[in-house]
């Protein structure tokens, strides 16, 4: 009896998948539940697995774009498990191959002598080191027979020149939705940005001072995420607006804090969730990046955890990025943009001293936010990474913030 194996819903408006590998190969035998494929939507990565035992038959290519509910194959069920392995080894037979395959080459050389644009042996040599397409080369030899000089003169032109050649890949579905997410950002919304810098001194030394007793307490670093997403948190609820997006003709406002983190994964740009980012403290924060930022690295985020955020903490200073302007990620309204941090010199005091100071940058959609909110949510965060004390309202020591 064959079994269909048909491609699942793999999400709300998700439409088509692309098969991005197969696991395994037509004609191997698989057991019930086991993945077989690997499929790539415009949201996540997902598994397919053998509904029955059985024999493998693979009927769509891998690369392939399908629609959810086609049949990509079949399970014969009626097939038994294999006692072993052995019998695919016994199909390889090399040693009556080797023969042929040392001889082949001795008659080559009579024929090819005048064939138009064939590499003499020692033009072939170079060329398939320094990795040239013969088909590249101009041959000035008999018959257009590429010589050993040629096959020089090539490499000399290519150390000159450069060498120009192109490839052309098709786009995954994930870098297809990420491309018209950002252009419909930019076309739909009225993007500004607002920028200010923060002195990171004050989170570098609490860093230093607590993070071996933070780490053995709670089994996880600190990092800068988990004050970051606290000061957007006490912000986010001062200035509600930017917590908020527009519906048609109506804000909707949000009374939680659902924390997207960008993240860069093996296929792209992910974007998971911290939900309830509100009711968190900073252990489970850092807890939750890292989790989500495993998962995000392995290809195995969920749609449910790339979507419903009301906010976007972006941290382009992981790849050296001194300021920029982050995109929206829509629907929501804002988003915030972390940068490097570097040394520089401020005046403290009357003094010029230098600082650890990290430029941040605010984009937000004009339409909701006005300049008043967004100019007074950012200096907010920059006040609360500055006086790290005031992330729970400056009253206890920096023990209770970090729970220890």
């Amino acid at each position: 009896m064959a079994v269909e194996l048909k491609i699942p819903s793999v999400g709300e408006s998700v439409t088509e998948v692309t098969i991005s590998q197969w696991l395994k190969s037509d004609g191997d035998y698989v057991e019930m539940d086991e993945v077989v494929a690997e499929l790539e939507s415009d949201k996540a990565t997902v598994e397919l697995n053998a509904p029955e035992s059985g024999v493998l038959k693979i009927s769509v290519e891998e690369g392939s774009d399908v629609a959810i509910g086609a049949v990509v194959g079949e399970i014969d069920t009626t097939a038994k498990a294999p006692e072993n392995t052995t019998p695919k080894s016994a199909d390889v037979p090399a040693k009556p191959e080797a023969p042929k395959e040392v001889a082949k080459p001795q008659p080559a050389k009579e024929v090819s002598s005048n064939a138009s644009g064939t590499p003499s042996p020692a033009a072939k040599k170079i060329l398939a080191e320094n990795n040239v397409n013969p088909s590249s080369v101009q041959g000035s030899g008999k018959g257009g027979r590429i010589t050993k000089a040629d096959a020089l003169n090539a490499l000399e032109m290519q150390v000159a020149g450069g060498e120009r050649t192109e490839r052309r890949d098709k786009m995954s579905n994930l870098r297809k939705a990420v491309s018209r997410r950002l252009v419909s950002a930019k076309n739909e919304t009225a993007m500004l940005t607002t920028f200010n810098e923060a002195n990171m001194k004050p989170i570098m030394d609490l860093r230093s001072k607590y993070k071996e007793s933070f780490k053995e307490t709670h089994g996880v670093g600190l990092g800068f995420m988990s004050f970051f997403t606290r000061a957007c948190v006490l912000a986010l609820k001062k200035y509600p607006a930017v917590n908020a997006y527009i519906d048609g003709e109506e804000l909707v406002y949000h009374d939680y804090v659902d924390i997207s983190i960008a993240v860069s994964g093996p296929k792209g740009l992910m974007v998971p969730v911290i939900r309830n980012a509100e009711t968190l403290s900073m252990a489970e924060i850092e807890s939750e990046v890292m989790r989500l930022a495993i998962r995000a690295r392995d290809g195995k985020l969920g749609i449910d955890e790339m979507t419903g955020g009301t906010f976007t903490i972006s941290n382009g200073g992981v790849f050296g990025s001194m300021m920029s302007t982050p995109i929206i990620n829509p629907p929501q309204s804002a988003i915030l943009g972390m940068h490097n941090i570097i040394e520089r010199p401020i005046v403290e005091n009357g003094q010029i001293v230098a600082r650890p100071m990290m430029y941040l940058a605010l984009s937000y959609d004009h339409r909701i936010i006005d300049g008043r909110e967004s100019v007074g949510f950012l200096v907010m965060v920059k006040n609360l990474l500055e006086n790290p004390n005031a992330l729970i309202g400056g009253k206890d020591p920096s023990e209770i913030l970090l729970g220890l």
